[in-house]
């Protein structure tokens, strides 16, 4: 058996150093996130999802820090004034917005944070985070099932799910401001496809910053074999 030469050198890509990237899924409501996202967390444990502050009350089971942190108008406001915040937007009649000092820090130490967000808040995060950002907006199959979805859920009026479809109208025209589009009309397939761009986005060549290095030391390496 041949014994292998003394300067090889092995390496699994995923250990090269690597900055992390900041993965938006948005689409109307009813069309899928908040599902596809789920999944997401539930397959890959080095993604991390970005918690929001928010002004909205809490849902029944939602836990302060884990699905949102719920804050009063006044502490929304000092966090827009002292810039603590990468996006804000009105959404429904609340505030939600994203804590700037945990997301920095984790981008450096290569965390990637999966942000559940509308168009408004991607647009923000983009102009402040170009590089970092992925976005991916989810489009039903059809207007008519988004309707259907949105009153299986069994969680809004009928006011509020009318005020939901006039809302979807304008959150779609802004399709074409995401990198990626992604028809979810079977949840698996969406998913699936959401995975392939986490994945690749991830080798991007930008965000290998160890990846440099590896390279300098096997042209050192090639060099003393000489």
């Amino acid at each position: 058996m041949t014994e292998p030469a003394d300067n090889a050198m092995t390496v699994d890509q995923d250990t090269l150093h690597r900055r992390g990237l900041l993965f938006i899924l948005s689409s109307p409501s009813g069309a899928g996130k908040s599902t596809i996202a789920r999944m997401l967390l539930e397959a890959d444990a080095s993604l991390q999802l970005s918690v929001s502050v928010t002004t909205r009350p809490p849902r029944p089971g939602e836990v302060d820090g884990k699905d949102y942190f719920f804050i009063g108008e006044e502490r929304f406001e000092e966090m827009v004034k002292q810039d603590e915040l990468l996006e804000w937007a009105h959404v429904f009649g609340y505030r939600y917005g994203t804590p700037k000092a945990t997301v920095k820090q984790g981008l450096r130490e290569g965390t990637d944070f999966l942000f559940d967000i509308d168009w408004q808040g991607t647009q923000q995060l983009y102009q402040r985070a170009e590089g970092d950002v992925v976005r991916v907006f989810i489009l039903p199959p059809s207007i008519g099932q988004l309707h259907d979805r949105l009153r299986k859920r069994g969680t809004d009026s009928e006011e509020v799910i009318a005020k939901r479809m006039a809302e979807a109208q304008s959150e779609i025209s802004h399709w074409d401001g995401y990198d990626y589009v992604v028809i979810n009309d079977d949840v698996d397939g969406c998913f699936a496809k959401v995975r392939e761009i986490l994945h690749a986005e991830r080798m991007r060549r930008a965000r290998q910053t160890g990846l440099i290095d590896f390279v300098r030391d096997l042209m050192v390496a090639d060099d003393s074999a000489s």
